[in-house]
């Protein structure tokens, strides 16, 4: 296995451990906006459009209905109104639905972003824009840089694959590029419409489990670089970060990719894996910046089902209410894969967020199998 570290303050192995301080080269994250669809559920009012979607006539629903009702999930926004989802008929329409959602929900989120930090279009220097629900060449950013009015010059990165942990590597990865460019201002694009990938008559229990926990969103993050954050910066900074990737786990989580689109992979072992491996790399993590779990004030989690976080409170030995703010933002929205993690970043970033000092850790997982960890200050 081979493990990628990327931090920005890294203590030897022979020296002993500090508690650090927003370093230089920190990162600060300047606004935090999820945009919705239209288009809004209760979970009750989609179990049986969904069974009709994806089993067939007559089929026992009694595991459709008992997972509807263990998800923790209240309510959803999708893509398009759940009565339409029966005339897509193939991927090519889908991936069509995809573009012109996408497009829309991007705009909003950026332009929501950007507003909130008190910045213009022009100013955005680099726009990361991810999505593992559809593909398009050009890509989402590619199309949204005249509807946004960014500049001509503006560097883009669209990246797919990475799924639910998109949202913290894609935090991680932009954090990574400001670091080596202080003045430039970064935003970050995760669109996500899981309902779109939805497969008809299939009545595999990953499929039925997509459509009883996957909603639809996108989310825009703003991060400026330590220069600029120096001079005007107000939100949490980014201090480091890691990636992990678990040995012969890559048949857990992703794509099989046909003829009908993208079929989802969810295997039933996740929630061990998490509960087994995930402690040991993040507390090596922090034990290189001087702190423990019981340092982290905040905890922003991918919400990624109510098993996954459980597994995730075992793991690391977090007190009851930890992941409040993942559970709140998986009933109200589902599991809109890398929307989730900012969502609930969204909800550390106004009015309630965390005292001034207070430590943060950001987490997601995702397929590979694999976690991200990005340690934040508010």
């Amino acid at each position: 296995m081979r493990v990628s570290v990327l931090t920005d303050d890294v203590t030897s192995p022979s020296a002993a451990p500090r508690r650090p301080t927003a370093p230089a080269t920190a990162t600060t994250i300047a606004a935090v906006h999820t945009a919705l669809p239209p288009h809004r559920y209760a979970q009750d009012d989609l179990t049986e459009p969904i069974g009709d979607l994806c089993l067939a006539p007559g089929a026992d629903r009694a595991l459709l209905r008992r997972l509807h009702g263990s998800t923790g999930v209240r309510t959803r926004h999708l893509a398009l109104p759940i009565d339409q989802y029966a005339g897509l008929g193939d991927f090519g329409r889908s991936n069509d639905a995809w573009i012109a959602a996408g497009l829309d929900l991007g705009e909003e989120a950026v332009t929501g972003a950007l507003r909130e930090a008190g910045l213009e279009p022009a100013d955005v220097d680099l726009l990361v824009c991810n999505s593992v629900t559809g593909v398009a060449a050009p890509s989402l950013d590619a199309r949204l840089v005249g509807r946004l009015g960014l500049r001509p010059d503006v560097k883009r990165l669209p990246v797919f694959g990475l799924g639910c942990v998109a949202g913290a590597a894609g935090l991680a990865r932009v954090h990574d590029y400001l670091r080596g460019h202080p003045d430039d201002t970064a935003v970050l694009l995760t669109v996500e419409l899981c309902s779109l990938t939805l497969q008809r008559r299939d009545d595999s229990r990953a499929n039925l489990v997509a459509g009883a926990l996957f909603g639809d969103g996108a989310a825009a993050v703003v991060v400026r670089g330590g220069a600029v954050a120096e001079r005007e910066g107000s939100g949490p900074t980014v201090v480091a970060t890691r990636s992990h990737l678990y040995p012969d786990t890559e048949h857990l989580m992703g794509w099989d990719i046909g003829a009908g689109g993208f079929r989802v992979v969810i295997d039933a072992g996740i929630p061990r894996v998490v509960r087994d491996h995930l402690g040991e790399p993040l507390r090596a993590f922090l034990a290189e910046h001087g702190l423990t779990t019981d340092d982290i004030g905040t905890w922003v989690c991918h919400p990624g089902g109510p098993k996954v976080m459980s597994a995730v409170t075992d793991a690391l030995g977090l007190p009851e209410g930890a992941l409040a703010g993942a559970r709140r933002s998986l009933a109200a929205l589902g599991n809109m894969s890398s929307v989730s993690v900012l969502h609930v970043l969204q909800g550390h970033c106004g009015p309630e967020r965390p005292e001034s000092g207070t430590w943060g850790l950001l987490m997601a997982m995702g397929p590979g199998f694999c976690s991200e960890f990005v340690l934040l200050r508010w």
